[in-house]
């Protein structure tokens, strides 16, 4: 096991990777005395999958547990569905320590951390990511959120798990479809912070997309050890730093809401908001051509779309409009400035934010 440390001072935590490790879960949470009742929030298939493997671990270690399965797909990040569980939840908590384990993706992640962030106004949660989106990004940092229908993410709290504990090997059951997902966030993290890790992908995608161990163990902790430093210098975004974060993520989410099926899933609306903040970077002669053909070329090769083609362009405009970052009227897009080098750049003109979502018509 690789453990990372994300420093918050009293409220620092661990960020553990390694493979074939979930049957120690039960051991590192005795250890953090969390409580000795588990409310684990996942979904049917995961459940299914490795919900004995962790039972077991919990059951050596003297915690008590409950599963409470969600819907497995974004519609799960419901107001609804929260309040739900936080009425299930106190039918649990009595006479009880509870805190929850969060089995599962992005989406498993953030719900659960939003539910232990309100309830009782805040109880221990543990991240326990199975995706490769999740391991390399969302339950790294404290986000929590649910969605409205105006937009994503819109309900949600900055509150910080206790730990972070991700088993690469549960990876191995992860379609295309999600691998690609995940290698989307793996690009951002290359392109704004990290040129040797996007050198990386360029020439050992293959193998990742392979699920080969050692190569997706090399990216997780590459990616955690990026977002664990730059959440320790700027965990609520008040200083710019954390900002970076959200390349692609401005166009990415209103994508991502306008196609109101869910046509595009998160990594692929955030490797089409990517592109779009490229086109953006290059009309403002921030970055050479080469650089966006070079993404690109990357995006394409994992799987991930380069053009939009299922969602108007008028639709992602208005979504927009509900981006977290806007100050009023004024908006604000993370750019590159160069592999690794990014721009935060203000007022940005809608008719630039149009021409870059066209170029990729």
């Amino acid at each position: 096991m690789h453990t990372l440390k994300l420093n918050l001072k009293e409220r620092s935590y661990n960020i553990v990777v390694g493979s074939h490790i979930l049957a120690f879960l039960g051991e590192e949470l005795a250890g953090l005395q969390l409580g000795k009742d588990a409310y684990i929030i996942t979904n049917y298939f995961i459940k299914e999958r490795y919900g004995s493997t962790l039972s077991d671990g919990l059951k050596k270690a003297g915690i008590n547990f409950k599963f409470k399965t969600v819907p497995d797909s974004e519609k799960a990040k419901d107001i609804k569905i929260a309040a739900s569980l936080i009425k299930d939840l106190a039918r649990f908590d009595l006479r009880k320590q509870p805190f929850i384990i969060a089995l599962g993706g992005g989406v498993v992640g953030d719900l659960s951390g939003f539910v232990a962030s309100i309830y009782k106004r805040g109880i221990p949660y543990v991240q326990v990511p199975t995706t490769l989106l999740s391991q390399v990004d969302s339950s790294i940092g404290g986000k929590t959120a649910v969605d409205l229908n105006e937009g994503k993410n819109l309900a949600g709290a900055f509150y910080q798990p206790r730990l972070v504990f991700s088993d690469i090997s549960l990876l191995k059951t992860l379609d295309k479809k999600q691998v690609a997902s995940g290698m989307a966030e793996v690009i951002k993290y290359g392109l704004i912070k990290d040129r040797r890790l996007f050198e990386y992908l360029e020439s050992k995608h293959a193998n990742i997309l392979k699920l080969k161990q050692e190569y997706l163990k090399h990216i997780v902790k590459s990616c955690a050890r990026i977002k664990a430093s730059v959440v320790s210098h700027d965990e609520r975004e008040k200083k710019g730093l954390r900002t970076i974060l959200n390349f692609g993520h401005t166009i990415g989410h209103a994508i991502e809401a306008a196609s109101r099926t869910y046509t595009y899933n998160h990594g692929e609306s955030i490797a089409l908001g990517m592109l779009v903040a490229l086109e953006i970077s290059l009309k403002l002669d921030l970055i050479q051509e080469s650089l966006l053909k070079r993404a690109e070329l990357l995006i394409s090769r994992v799987g991930l779309p380069v053009k939009i083609t299922k969602v108007s362009t008028s639709k992602i405009l208005k979504r927009h409009y509900y981006d977290k970052k806007f100050t009023g009227n004024t908006n604000k897009f993370v750019l590159l400035a160069g592999l690794g080098k990014v721009k935060i750049v203000k007022n940005v003109p809608l008719a630039l934010i149009h021409y870059a979502i066209e170029k990729r018509r």
